[in-house]
């Protein structure tokens, strides 16, 4: 495939950074994109290659762009059913259940949420880097619900802008061990790499971890368990499970932050991300889209009111 050449040239009346002049000529390409194809040798000002994004834009330059073609991925498309939630052009939502890893990582090569979405989406491959195509941001991998990912490069900058902004609110259930010292509120505390274990995370202090912040609220009360709304302000790994055990709540079935052996017979932890609101690209106001709790939590839930019932 031929590359794509493309002249611009800086009408505006003042200097201006390179990769910042490129991200107004050419939106469909993410900043980062932009910036590996200065780095690459891609890009020419007044016939002159640059490989600085800090370079400076001059009024009048011409500034030349040599677009690489798409590379083929070395993931390979597998048909897995996925529950989609929505689709458009430009967008592709879907209800990931448990047991599936986002992309592919190191012990899961295959079988990733990655995987089924090149199946079921071709157009993805290479959107916003080769190895997790179209992925905006992330659940873990026994977390169930809803994720959003891009099919372009155009979109995938936008959903990042609205992650990145906090214009994007997710909502999560949560089912946790014991009681919340208040029932609603808020938690804020740094998370970074915990020192001893480093495939886990952990509570630091300020300069040692990234700022964290989590709501939550109660939507039903049991003898020994609550059912909590969780709302990440920000997106830490693990920041629910994290947050909440913090405050002497940890989530049913969490073995890693909660109790080893889980209060109730569940074979993942109880977290699911239900809802989701977000402006789309080339939208102006936000939609929110939801996914019902899964079979295997409603079945907790309801042995739960069965057995508050009794008592």
């Amino acid at each position: 495939m031929a590359s794509d050449g493309r002249l611009f040239v800086q009408r505006a009346a003042e200097q201006e950074r390179l990769d910042k002049f490129l991200v107004a000529c050419l939106p469909e390409y993410s900043r980062a994109r932009l910036q590996a194809f200065i780095k690459e040798g891609q890009v020419q000002i007044n016939d002159r290659t640059v490989n600085k994004s800090s370079t400076l834009v001059e009024p009048g330059d011409r500034v030349w762009v040599n677009v690489p073609p798409v590379q083929p991925t070395a993931l390979v498309a597998e048909d897995i059913p996925l529950h989609v939630v929505f689709e458009n052009e430009d967008v592709l939502i879907v209800n990931k259940p448990a047991g599936m890893v986002v992309h592919p990582a190191a012990g899961h090569s295959s079988g990733t949420l990655v995987h089924a979405a090149l199946a079921h989406a071709p157009e993805l491959e290479g959107v916003g880097g080769e190895h997790r195509p179209g992925v905006v941001h992330r659940l873990d991998k026994d977390t169930s619900g809803l994720i959003v990912m891009a099919k372009n490069d155009r979109a995938h900058r936008w959903l990042q802008d609205q992650f990145r902004l906090r214009r994007a609110h997710k909502i999560y259930l949560a089912l946790v061990d014991g009681k919340p010292p208040t029932p609603s509120g808020r938690i804020e505390a740094p998370i970074g790499r915990d020192p001893a274990h480093r495939k886990r995370m952990a509570i630091t202090t300020p300069n040692k971890g990234r700022e964290a912040v989590t709501e939550y609220f109660t939507r039903e009360t049991f003898a020994q368990h609550t059912l909590l709304e969780a709302r990440p302000l920000t997106g830490r790994t693990h920041q629910i499970r994290l947050h909440l055990a913090l405050i002497g709540c940890p989530i049913v079935g969490d073995g890693v932050y909660g109790r080893h052996t889980s209060s109730l017979e569940i074979e993942r932890h109880f977290l699911h991300a239900f809802q989701l609101s977000i402006v789309l690209p080339g939208e102006q106001q936000a939609r929110t889209f939801e996914a019902a709790l899964p079979p295997e939590l409603m079945a907790v839930l309801e042995a739960l009111r069965r057995q508050q019932a009794v008592f």
